[in-house]
């Protein structure tokens, strides 16, 4: 996103970061900061300094992660009960262009994370979903318990082949595979057991891989082709392949998917959940407001903006509904836990950390000076 104002770029920086480290929640970090930083310009217009408006962020912003922990909630799921992964990937998609579809994504992403998660570490690489791949023009369209490597029935390679190469290969029958991307080579390779080796004189019977089914399928007008690797027997690699009317709705799409499966691996990290909907952040509000008066010093008057700040969250949420803001957020709690309206508590704890951290900054800077000035 290029963006001119320097804090508008701390702001996309900030976005970024809940992205790399979360996956979800993106908006409601900006929300919240953009709400922090409203409250911090009116502190300091009647005459708090910065860095005790930073101090007592600091404060209330750890009462609050605290009490996230404390009101945090434990979904038990298996391999055979998924329910609660939906449930909670279906609220990261109520909020986008596909919701209609909220639930068949849902249970899509959540079947590709637990098919390449280790349940028993707690640990997802989610770089082992999606394998994507062009196949060459003059191989067959399908073969059967393909072998990939040596005495085999397919080669694939990451790079081209040259003509002599290509002369063996179509005289011998032998259909190939070229300009494979390395991640893409290494996904194969986990899936079908094979060695990857640098140059044939290498191929050895060891090194063999094997797939029930290599197929190759054409999609749309364009007839763009994609190679179908099936049956691997120790398969930890998966794909989702979306298909749509046009190439704004697939992008949108890829990224809703992005932030399911992101929460999906989130929860088998950590399976405690908050309840959504603005709910904790006006149990965190309520919290915060509480404990103001155990700071006699300056920051208590920080620690109650950051109370204020949080439910800019919720009331956010009840206008973007077309509802009344002040009216809708007394009512908030108890409507989630009937609607099966769950957060992860990492996202949570992420974006009041963030936000945070990023405010702080903010408060400590007192001029840009640009090189266009000098």
């Amino acid at each position: 996103m290029d963006v001119g104002n320097h804090i508008a770029k701390l702001m996309v920086e900030l976005s970024c970061s809940q992205d790399y480290e979360i996956g979800d929640g993106t908006t409601g970090v900006v929300v919240l900061a953009g709400a922090l930083l409203e409250q911090a310009e009116r502190l300091l217009e009647r005459g708090v300094h910065p860095i005790r408006v930073g101090e007592g962020f600091e404060m209330a912003s750890k009462i609050a992660v605290d009490h996230l922990e404390h009101i945090a909630l434990k979904f038990e799921f298996d391999a055979a009960n998924t329910e609660p992964l939906v449930q909670t990937c279906m609220t990261t998609l109520s909020s986008k262009i596909v919701n209609r579809c909220k639930r068949m994504l849902a249970e899509i992403a959540v079947k590709a994370v637990v098919a390449v998660a280790d349940l028993e570490r707690r640990d997802v690489n989610l770089d082992l979903i999606k394998v994507e791949d062009m196949s060459h023009p003059q191989m067959p369209k399908q073969i059967q318990n393909a072998k990939i490597d040596a005495g085999a029935t397919l080669v694939i390679c990451q790079w081209g082949f040259d003509d002599e190469a290509n002369h063996l290969l179509m005289h011998r029958n032998l259909p190939a595979v070229r300009w494979v991307g390395g991640v893409e080579l290494e996904l194969i390779a986990i899936a079908t057991g094979v060695r990857i080796v640098p140059r044939f004189q290498e191929l050895t019977t060891e090194k063999l891989g094997k797939a029930g089914l290599v197929r190759e399928k054409s999609f749309g007008t364009t007839k763009e082709r994609m190679l179908y690797i099936e049956e691997c027997a120790n398969s930890k690699a998966v794909t989702i392949f979306i298909r749509g009317g046009n190439k704004m709705m697939i992008e949108e799409t890829k990224r809703s998917v992005h932030d399911a499966l992101c929460v999906a691996r989130n929860l088998i990290r950590n399976n405690s959940i908050e309840y959504g909907g603005g709910s904790a952040e006006i149990s965190c509000s309520i919290t915060v407001e509480a404990a103001v008066d155990k700071y006699p010093g300056v920051e208590q008057y920080a620690i109650r903006a950051v109370a204020d700040a949080l439910e800019s969250v919720p009331m956010a949420l009840a206008e973007n509904s077309g509802l009344q803001p002040i009216e809708t957020v007394s009512a908030v709690k108890s409507q989630q836990i009937k609607q099966n309206v769950f957060e992860t508590l990492i996202g949570k704890q992420q974006q009041l950390l963030l936000a945070t951290q990023v405010v702080k900054m903010i408060l400590k800077i007192d001029d840009v000076i640009s090189p266009s000035e000098y």
